[in-house]
């Protein structure tokens, strides 16, 4: 076979043990042909073969991002974003321009609004943001979009000022008058007034539902338009395949829609999302989306569920009571002892589990879950997962490798992270138990499987920050384990460690012979640059499936 790309000049880190580096790649339909000498490559070109010049630069396995959301992300790059922003001053003058600049939006969406961002002492309250802007709704969302702050015209239109009756671990919070004080814990408070945004078929997937009719013509062309912003977005970080945390079937059809159109960028996985509302006769469906999506592009194959909520709004789910709240553990969103049985049925139908556990609490609930599942099916290669893992105890920290579960966790969440505040996360944790707080480096070194990612849009979808943020990372106080990676550790983390989370192992996450054409050219040098400067690395190629999808 002759190759049709050849890449010459590179500084390949292949992430394969066995041939470790390279300095040129030939590829042949999509597949990677050889790793080796210039010279070699050249000797298998086929005639009017691409060349492309790496001019001395890394070339790298293409990202696997191993927890986002790519709808909502791609929805969100048109909201304003808060990340950074400081004091109620700065709040009022970027609303009211967002809002001069978008006259016609049924709902002002913003995200990235810190806990703390009027103050550490200050709360955020519907009566801040209606000094900003009182005659038009207007909603914004922590980092972890897990809390949303509203305005009263917004609770007005959503129907939810005088609050609402929700089910575990969901709170509208209420004020001393009897009325919504603006602040809204959890996707079952909030989902009144996402309603009216018109993003309402893009976030379906939060809730595992379809759409009640079927969308015109022009409504699935403009919900591919948004997929496609999000996918040209993830290739332009180098990313080229990525795990949904959310999914319906209607997300699976537009990206093969996409695909028909020759507009896929990334190879997308997407769960069937199991709320706590359904029935379990339910996961027939996400055995019906395993089975009509199957290939190197578009797969299902695992079910998304939440346990908990995040520790900020106190949410998460914990063994002991949080430090700042000594009377209070937290509210599960299954019971132990349903969950198992849930995760008996998914694992019987030969599906992957993935579930959101913050809280200790909520963690040694699914381990609990995935070992009952275990003993009434057998244990077989099941490669369950187990999403953010942001407390943990000692007791539960080697379950993870003796039930062969995997920790998909990300490095930039961590408070001190990529400019995100210590506080209100580290009190609400309480100095005990820091050190189990995001403690990768504890969990890898048991045996376990750590894959990263970044939650997009929760976090930047870059892997590059995230490689950086799992570098850089410092303990909170002295003492304390030191959970950084390596440099290698780190790619590890979003590509070989995502191919092995996916039963890729044997096709992507490396770059050698007969695995497919995933690759990112990157700006520099990685290996030769500081830590501290990674930020300034840039993809400037991405490639997946032999084919360019991004180029800068």
């Amino acid at each position: 076979m002759q190759a049709d790309l050849i890449v010459t000049n590179a500084r390949i880190l292949t992430m394969d043990e066995g041939n470790p580096a390279a300095e040129a790649m030939a590829v042949a339909n999509g597949r990677i042909l050889a790793v080796g000498s210039r010279a070699e490559m050249e000797a298998l070109a086929g005639p009017g073969a691409k060349r492309i010049d790496a001019a001395g630069k890394s070339v790298l396995p293409g990202f696997i991002e191993s927890h986002l959301h790519i709808l909502l992300g791609a929805a969100e790059l048109g909201h304003l974003q808060l990340f950074g922003v400081k004091g109620f001053d700065e709040l009022s003058r970027k609303v009211r321009d967002f809002a001069a600049a978008n006259p016609d939006r049924p709902v002002l969406q913003a995200q990235g609004a810190d806990y703390t961002i009027l103050s550490e002492a200050e709360p955020v309250t519907r009566h801040h943001l209606d000094r900003i802007l009182p005659d038009r709704a207007f909603v914004m969302s922590s980092p972890d979009h897990h809390t949303m702050w509203a305005n009263t015209r917004a609770l007005e239109m959503a129907g939810i000022l005088h609050g609402r009756k929700l089910g575990p671990g969901n709170e509208i919070v209420m004020g001393a008058d009897g009325l919504a004080e603006g602040e809204l814990r959890e996707s079952e408070a909030m989902g009144p007034i996402m309603a009216l945004t018109g993003e309402t078929r893009l976030r379906l997937g939060m809730t595992g539902g379809e759409p009640e009719t079927p969308p015109t013509p022009a409504e699935r062309a403009a919900d591919r338009a948004v997929l496609l912003e999000g996918l040209k977005h993830a290739a332009k970080h180098g990313i080229t395949s990525f795990h949904n945390m959310d999914g319906n079937a209607y997300t699976l059809e537009l990206l093969s829609e996409l695909r028909d159109e020759g507009k896929l960028l990334c190879r997308g996985r997407v769960p069937f999302h199991y709320k706590n509302f359904m029935q379990i006769s339910e996961l027939e469906r996400a055995s019906e989306m395993s089975r009509r999506f199957d290939d190197e592009w578009l797969t299902s194959g695992f079910v998304k569920l939440f346990m908990d909520g995040v520790l900020d709004s106190w949410t998460a789910v914990m063994v002991e009571p949080y430090a700042d709240r000594p009377d209070w553990v937290g509210e599960p969103l299954f019971p132990a002892d349903e969950f198992a049985r849930i995760a008996t049925e998914i694992d019987r139908r030969g599906l992957q589990i993935a579930v959101h556990a913050i809280g200790d609490g909520a963690v040694r609930s699914v381990l609990d879950g995935y070992e009952a599942a275990q003993k009434a099916n057998g244990r077989r290669d099941s490669r369950h997962r187990i999403e953010h893992i942001e407390v943990t105890t000692d007791a539960d920290v080697p379950r993870f490798a003796e039930l062969g579960v995997i920790c998909s966790m990300q490095p930039p969440h961590p408070p001190g992270s990529q400019g995100l505040p210590l506080e209100p996360t580290v009190s609400r944790i309480g100095r005990d138990r820091w050190r189990l707080a995001y403690a990768w480096r504890t969990l890898k070194d048991t045996g376990a499987h750590v894959v990263f990612a970044s939650d997009w849009p929760v976090s930047n979808v870059d892997p590059i920050l995230g490689i950086q943020s799992a570098m850089i990372r410092k303990p909170w106080a002295e003492g304390l384990p030191d959970h950084s990676y390596s440099l290698h550790e780190a790619i590890a983390g979003y590509t070989v460690e995502g191919a092995y989370t996916e039963f890729a192992e044997a096709s992507k996450g490396r770059l050698k012979p007969d695995y497919l054409a995933d690759f990112v050219i990157l700006s520099h040098d990685i290996e030769a640059v500081a830590p501290e400067a990674l930020h300034e690395v840039r993809p400037v190629l991405t490639v997946c499936g032999g084919t360019v999808t991004y180029e800068a």
